[in-house]
């Protein structure tokens, strides 16, 4: 049986990510990348991008302790859950500056939570832990959670009503981002074990997975229905692409030494993520395309 240990392996899987015929020309786009780092920390992650360019995510400290980050411009305030024990994770944040993310409590159970006007509210389903990753226009919320028998499972908030998202065949699913639409993007493990995407429109899963990926990670979905994509190569490592107009596009940032993870993305051609800079060192990025 599953622990919301195994959810964060998941999460981690899941975020926190080559074989098709070489004949094949993959598409052409220019990224043009920029560093995010937050001034003396150890480490940065970006995960989510606001349409005013307001980022959020973490960054650990020199006392090793984990914050959620808000940055606007060049100004970095923390948002620091007061129950968290281990760290506060800010993963997307809409256009009215409402913030949803995780944290972890003294249980060390995982915690959807959403930040709005100074105030921090739970969010999530009962059960053994849950995780917010995004949230649209209309401040729905999507995320996953652990039931009671800590079996993962996507769910989307509208209002005060939860919906559960499972992906046909899935052995665990969590639902990462939501547009304006209403548009979900998810991330499952099929029975092989695989992560595979899908996109949800309120009565279909359409799967959708990098073209020559071993494992796909949707992350965030804009307006247009561009989504931001973790993946992994026959290596075994990380890095980004971008569904584009039923398109597929590849890449990685110059200055990363090992992988590249993109997480949110706008509705201005802008995406955001981390990368490894050097050996166990994260630091967050910026790509306008």
């Amino acid at each position: 049986m599953k622990t919301y240990k195994s959810s964060l392996r998941l999460l981690a899987v899941a975020l926190a990510f080559m074989l098709v015929t070489a004949a094949a020309a993959a598409p052409k786009l220019t990224f043009k990348f920029t560093t995010i780092d937050v001034k003396g920390a150890s480490q940065t992650q970006i995960f989510g991008i606001a349409n005013s360019g307001a980022t959020v995510g973490d960054y650990i400290d020199s006392s090793g302790v984990t914050h959620g980050l808000l940055q606007v411009g060049k100004k970095t305030t923390n948002i620091d859950n007061p129950n968290a024990t281990s760290g506060t994770f800010c993963y997307n944040m809409n256009s009215s500056g409402a913030i949803v993310g995780y944290y972890l409590g003294s249980s060390g159970a995982p915690q959807g939570f959403l930040y709005k006007k100074g105030k921090f509210t739970n969010v999530g389903p009962s059960g053994n832990g849950s995780y917010a990753l995004g949230i649209n226009t209309k401040g729905d919320i999507t995320g996953f959670y652990l039931d009671s028998s800590s079996v993962e499972h996507g769910f989307v908030l509208k209002g005060k009503k939860y919906t559960t998202l499972d992906v046909p065949g899935a052995t665990a699913s969590g639902a990462w981002g939501i547009n304006a639409k209403g548009l979900i993007s998810m991330f499952w493990i099929d029975s092989a074990g695989v992560y595979e995407g899908a996109i949800y429109n309120g009565k279909k899963y359409t799967t959708i997975d990098v073209p020559g990926a071993s494992q796909s990670i949707p992350h965030s979905i804009n307006s247009a229905g561009d989504v931001a994509f973790s993946w992994l190569d026959s290596s075994s490592i990380y890095h980004g692409a971008l569904l584009k107009g039923g398109k597929y596009y590849k890449f990685d940032d110059p200055k990363a030494s090992n992988y590249t993870r993109p997480a949110g993305i706008n509705d201005h051609n802008t995406i955001v993520g981390f990368f490894e800079a050097t050996a166990g060192v994260n630091q967050g990025f910026k790509a306008t395309y």
